[in-house]
């Protein structure tokens, strides 16, 4: 009798470790994926200025969008370290900015012809890429994660361990379309 409870006792000291060290990897996953995105994030904010500094010389009485898009990218710089919702919410403003931005570009065939100008679109449109392949590694990790700290009984462990529900990197609807990247 002892030993089959020694046995018992030891499978679920067993099963709790699995679930804990479980719930370790995919926390350690979504936060690396994490800084996946933030390094995306922030080198796409590294590329604005070169844009707009290009797009000045050959617009520069378009002023008002200018400074939206480095209001914009300075709000986006700002939330760094910020969580997934405001990261989100500033990086939409961001893509918004630029759209107006390239919509602004094509509206001067001289910018369009400019090397360096399409080399900065062609990073961008790369970046942006980069940016949502990573948003949808994210969240498939911080969607796994959360299922497992929901489930039983690793719902348990989670509790006694701290874990809690990650967010999701959504952006708004509105703001989910990459910036035209046009020649």
């Amino acid at each position: 009798m002892l030993i089959a409870a020694l046995v018992i006792v030891a499978i679920i000291v067993l099963a709790v470790i699995a679930i804990y060290n479980g719930l370790v990897r995919l926390n350690v996953q979504a936060g690396n994926a994490w800084a996946d995105i933030d390094v995306q994030l922030k080198r796409r904010s590294d590329l604005i200025p070169n844009i707009v500094e290009t797009v000045k010389g050959y617009a520069a009485h378009e002023r008002q969008t200018l400074e939206a898009v480095i209001t914009a990218r300075n709000r986006a710089v700002s939330v760094q370290g910020s969580g997934p919702a405001e990261r989100a919410q500033a990086e939409g403003a961001l893509t918004g900015a630029l759209r107006g931005l390239f919509a602004l570009a094509e509206s001067y065939p001289q910018l369009r012809a400019v090397e360096s100008f399409t080399q900065l679109q062609g990073t961008l449109a790369q970046i942006e890429d980069a940016i949502q392949n990573a948003r949808r590694y994210y969240n498939a990790v911080v969607r796994d994660l959360n299922t497992r700290i929901q489930q039983f009984p690793s719902n348990l462990v989670a509790g006694l361990s701290g874990f809690t529900p990650r967010q999701f990197f959504e952006i708004p609807d509105t703001d989910r379309a990459v910036p035209q990247v046009k020649f």
